[in-house]
């Protein structure tokens, strides 16, 4: 075994702070509140109702991962955030319909208790929404301004420790300029309001500036460039993303690995969505969609690696649409077409039509990120990104030189056997024990 790392204890209150306090964001925040009042179970949680092995499988030590490392308990979180509506989580929730309203009501004081501060916003970045619950001023100005709200949530809440959780929508594709180049260009590019810097940036600088862990849950580019992961690494702040990885891409990831473990070709991967919440009608807006696209896109290439097997899929066609749908509210349809082919290259197909709850499945992902990078802040993890967490993202940030593993499978091992190594425990590498002795 390993020396434990010296993690401090979860003691006092745990603030997490949405930007974007829509469908995601209020069906995590009521969920919570559900579930600490024994109305509900934590589904979809690995850190409620995981699992983790440890040591021999003779040893049969496989205890619940919130009873393993020393994760902040349930009623110890306080909830806030920012938005561009001034709706409480309530009305929002109630707005949103992915929670049934019979559970709304059982939790409605705490719900229309927490209520947004107003939001750095810029229709320009996201132009198929609007609202007038915004700051003013300079983009340093907004980012001090998020300072400032941060440190009086703590304050008023009584926290001791804090995590942000972009939970807001999928802003223009955008790619890394000079201004992202290093800190100083970044912060004079904030002092002269430079166009290239968006909401979603100024959320991440601030956060970062303090020290907070910062979740991106959307596919922007948000702290993936040079400047804020240098910024990172000064103020010991863990950073992952990015894009939730739920629906759609949730099953590509479960899918491929087996495609590829079996040797088996895939010539054609068409993908539809149609889905009409928020994010369905940002994703309306061209841009938007360009940068949901490439988050989307990048998930087969690198599961499948074309250029180690040319003959499996070299040739593969893979598309991705997304439709706006106002009907379906948050009950997205994904639907996929594989046409894969196998031995003496006879063609098959399979058809997939999953009918999902984005919102459902996003949810437990903020709950599980915002407690493990509490977790690694207090267990003195260095600052920066944390790749051990790309089991939760479509397209995982990973260090500079590094490609991001995609594979379901694989970020699951890496999860597991990091916290495995934090306390001190023998990571599992599933040799037989006729090889080794674990």
């Amino acid at each position: 075994m390993a020396d434990k790392l010296d993690i401090k204890p979860a003691t006092g209150k745990l603030g997490i702070l949405t930007p974007g306090m829509g469908a995601v964001s209020s069906t995590f925040m009521a969920g919570v509140i559900a579930i600490r009042k024994g109305l509900r179970q934590p589904i979809g949680s690995f850190t409620q109702m995981g699992h983790i092995r440890l040591g021999k499988r003779t040893e049969d030590r496989q205890p619940l991962v919130r009873n393993f490392v020393p994760l902040a308990e349930l009623g110890d979180i306080v909830f806030g955030g920012w938005d561009i509506f001034p709706d409480s989580v309530y009305a929002a929730a109630l707005n949103a319909g992915v929670l049934e309203k019979d559970l709304l009501e059982q939790i409605r004081p705490e719900l229309e208790a927490i209520t947004p501060m107003p939001a750095v916003f810029n229709n320009y970045f996201v132009k198929k929404l609007d609202g007038d619950h915004v700051k003013k001023g300079t983009k340093m100005e907004m980012a001090e301004a998020l300072m400032q709200d941060m440190e009086n949530f703590k304050k008023e809440k009584g926290c001791d420790r804090l995590v942000v959780v972009w939970c807001g929508s999928t802003e223009i594709f955008m790619k890394p300029a000079a201004v992202h180049a290093d800190l100083a260009s970044f912060e004079k590019g904030l002092m002269e309001d430079h166009p290239d810097i968006a909401p979603s940036m100024i959320y991440a600088y601030a956060a970062i500036k303090k020290g907070i862990p910062y979740v991106n849950g959307a596919p922007n580019l948000s702290f993936d460039f040079p400047a804020l992961e240098e910024l990172a690494k000064e103020t010991g702040a863990g950073i992952c993303g990015k894009d939730f990885k739920t629906g759609q891409t949730l099953l590509k990831t479960i899918l491929a690995p087996g495609f590829k473990a079996r040797q088996l070709g895939v010539s054609g991967w068409f993908s539809t969505n149609i889905l009409g919440n928020r994010d369905g009608e940002v994703l309306d807006d061209p841009e938007s969609f360009k940068t949901k696209e490439e988050s989307k896109l990048s998930v087969l290439d690198s599961i499948l690696q074309p250029e180690l097997y040319p003959d499996l899929y070299e040739n593969l066609y893979h598309k991705v649409r997304i439709n706006y749908y106002p009907p379906r509210g948050d009950n997205k349809e994904g639907w996929d077409n594989i046409d894969i082919f196998g031995w003496c290259g006879r063609p098959m197909q399979i058809k997939i039509d999953f009918l999902c709850r984005d919102s459902i499945l996003a949810a437990p992902l903020v709950l599980d990120l915002a407690l493990l990078l509490d977790l690694g802040r207090r267990a003195g993890l260095p600052g920066g990104i944390q790749e051990w967490l790309s089991f939760y993202f479509k397209s995982p940030v990973t260090p500079v030189g590094l490609k991001a593993e995609h594979d379901l499978f694989i970020q699951q091992t890496k999860l597991k056997n990091t916290l495995r190594w934090m306390m001190g425990e023998d990571v599992i590498t599933h040799l037989g024990r006729e090889y080794y002795d674990g």
